[in-house]
């Protein structure tokens, strides 16, 4: 790759850089492993889940020196990054939209700060974490492609802590402890962006907005021998803005009650009482044309479920839940022009899940889940014909059941124990989605628009089937683990040819719907003790999608496919005080459309596409390294944290453009953009 210019932003950290190429080749991309008892991935039943411990993700080397649970997630086989620097991930050939992401049992979307740089959860109140990749028990579901559910970690009954970090772009503070010693406790984990500090200091970019900040906080009462009732709050917000130019603001907040009782030794039952939003509102004024766009997903969600332990040998989990749903794909005003599309629905689930340890050597997981989506009416509903042109409006009744969709969805997995030390399994999911998300460019954006399913949009469906093998070494020192899987996708929506999410309001005249499918090899190996621990791994997968009206009705590889991804992750633990860490990744360079043609009409150039995603964009690669210091002093703990972020300066492709250029022979050149250069970092954190 050529390299033209070098930019550095009025952030000193960011870098750009530009060049003419573009690859038609492959590429692959990045896995990581999370770190748990190798023991315990030999005995999971569950084939395709990973349970993230916090602890291990802390000690990887991070952009900016900022820990985030959703970059390290990215590290695991199958889990792949939308893009440099992103939050946004995708599993097993699916885009981020297909991921369902839980805190406490709250559905949040697009969870990242600043576009994704960075993670829209603060590392320092997790807990517990499991990443489901397509095969989920019947307890879940809302995800063709994974789901993650996180948790708020309790805070202390017996003794109170605080911890502070301060970081080259943010600041952190937590504190938790008891209201009640043995029967009351809270946490409360705040974190805010000073990046505004940066752009004041310019005379350029000083009248600009960028920042962001989030809170969580959880309440823990023990109201009896046999109950504990928590309450938890989440808020993540961004601001963004350009001086007379665009405003843009999104965030999530959720509110949780979950009350746990102890009926006896064998039977446990939990009630969960839940509310979730998300919003976003972007305003662009522009040639003298002012736009301004609003939407938002919300969530009302009652769940009552019950777990029975008869034996030790068996585990029966089944429940319901109900919930009312409200989306807005957008609210616009375009100068005197001010439209508006909603939509509301009714969602019924029941779900029944047992786990039996049939014999020494086999485990089996089964379970179902019926899902009822009920669209309501309130809001114009409509017909279209094959252009997408509405040919007959209708106004049915607020409340009023417009269409129910009925899915049954079976899960089953199974572990068969070939001796202690290796392990066969093999699963069968189906998991449904209602909240499609429509977005013009392979990564997320707070200005993606979001739909449901609807009396023309039907639920997206994914059926998969795995095939794994876990070993381990007789010490435990190493274990092995390798995965095979195929998934296949009815109603997979896309934009039609000509359009973007601003051509209508009405969401459906943009889309098309079809099929995907996504197959591929994950393998991965784990050094689990000694001074030098860490892991190698290695996924090669494909994605493709077929969807009249698109590509010719062909198979098409899909913008999220990268045929290969490897990642090296190393930890050393060089003496009491020093820890010392690299990763290497590679990825399979993105799939892109490459103009195949060029015409003029009255001095303007457009641009012919014969083949979508028939091209890809040169390979990504770096690597990045961190040294963590930590000393005691009295009852503090003082820890510094050094790190490079792409320590070869690597310029990985970020965005493609084509322009004109009379001096090639095609009459068109290719210019990169790259987000990152080498990036420094380094943060200080006092913990009591």
């Amino acid at each position: 790759m050529k390299k033209i210019t070098l930019l550095l932003s009025a952030l000193p950290l960011f870098a750009l850089a530009q060049t003419d190429d573009v690859v038609r080749e492959d590429t692959l991309e990045e896995l990581t492993v999370t770190s748990r008892s190798a023991q315990s991935r030999i005995e999971e039943v569950q084939v395709g889940v990973e349970k993230i411990d916090v602890g291990t993700m802390a000690k990887v080397p991070a952009l900016f020196g900022e820990r985030d649970i959703l970059k390290n997630l990215q590290l695991l086989p199958g889990v792949k990054s939308e893009s440099e620097g992103s939050s946004g991930y995708q599993v097993r050939g699916g885009t981020a939209a297909q991921n369902l992401i839980l805190l406490d049992g709250a559905t949040i979307y697009n969870a990242g700060h600043l576009m994704g740089l960075f993670s829209a959860f603060n590392d320092n109140a997790l807990g517990n974490a499991s990443l489901y990749k397509g095969m989920v028990p019947a307890q879940y579901g809302g995800g063709t492609s994974s789901v993650f559910d996180i948790s708020t970690r309790s805070g202390d009954h017996e003794q109170h802590h605080l911890k502070g970090t301060i970081g080259l772009l943010s600041a952190q503070l937590t504190v938790d402890g008891p209201i009640q010693k043995d029967k009351a406790s809270y946490l409360a984990a705040f974190r805010r962006s000073y990046l505004d500090l940066f752009l004041k200091a310019t005379d350029q970019y000083k009248d600009n907005t960028l920042n962001f900040y989030d809170a969580n906080i959880q309440l823990n009462f023990v109201a009896g021998p046999r109950d504990r009732l928590t309450l938890s709050f989440y808020r993540g917000r961004d601001n963004m803005g350009i001086e007379d130019l665009m405003d843009m603001a999104w965030g999530n907040t959720s509110v949780n009650a979950h009350w746990l009782h102890t009926a006896n030794d064998h039977l446990y039952l939990h009630t969960a009482m839940t509310y979730s939003d998300f919003t976003d509102d972007v305003g662009i004024d522009m040639l003298n044309i002012y736009y301004q766009m609003k939407g938002f997903i919300r969530h009302l969600t009652f769940q009552h479920d019950q777990t029975w332990n008869p034996t030790r040998s068996y585990s029966l989990k089944y429940g319901l839940s109900s919930t009312y749903l409200q989306l807005q794909s957008a609210e616009w005003d375009v100068n005197l022009l001010h439209q508006r599309e909603k939509r509301d629905a009714w969602v019924n689930t029941a779900w029944v899940n047992q786990e039996w340890k049939v014999s020494h050597h086999l485990n089996l997981s089964a379970g179902l889940r019926l899902h009822l989506f009920s669209v309501l009416g309130g809001q114009p509903y409509y017909h279209l014909n094959a252009n997408g042109d509405i040919t007959h409006t209708f106004h049915p009744a607020s409340g009023s059941i417009v269409k129910t969709y009925a899915d049954v969805e079976p899960r089953l997995s199974a572990n068969y124990r070939i001796n202690k030390r290796n392990s066969l399994k093999a699963g069968y999911s189906r998991t449904t989605q209602d909240i499609h998300a429509i977005r013009g460019s392979s990564m997320s954006m707070p200005f993606d628009r979001y739909t449901m399913t609807s009396n023309l949009l039907h639920p997206e469906q994914a059926d998969q089937v795995a095939l794994g093998w876990n070993s381990i070494t007789a010490t435990g020192k190493y274990d092995f683990s390798a995965e095979a899987y195929y998934k296949q996708i009815k109603n997979v929506y896309d934009y039609r040819d000509g359009k973007s999410f601003h051509s209508e309001i009405e969401i459906e005249r943009l889309l098309l719907g079809g099929k995907g499918r996504a197959y591929g090899l994950e393998l991965c190996m784990r050094k689990n003790t000694g001074r030098l621990t860490g892991w190698a791994s290695y996924t090669l997968s494909w994605s493709e999608n077929k969807i009249e009206g698109i590509n010719n009705g062909r198979w098409y590889t899909a913008s999220n496919d990268r045929r290969h991804d490897l990642c090296l992750v190393g930890l050393y633990q060089a003496s009491p005080r020093w820890e010392l860490s690299a990763l290497w990744r590679y990825t399979t360079g993105q799939a892109l459309t490459v103009p195949s043609a060029k015409y003029e009409i009255n001095g303007s150039t457009y641009y012919y596409y014969a083949e979508r995603n028939g091209y890809r964009a040169p390979a990504y690669h770096r690597l990045d390294l961190s040294a963590t210091y930590t000393r005691q002093l009295r009852r503090a703990k003082h820890i510094w944290a050094f790190g490079i972020y792409n320590a070869y300066c690597r310029y990985n492709p970020f965005v493609i453009q084509f322009d004109n250029d009379t001096s090639r022979p095609t009459g068109t050149k290719a210019t990169l953009t790259a987000l990152f250069g080498i990036v420094p970092s380094v943060s200080f954190t006092i913990q009591y």
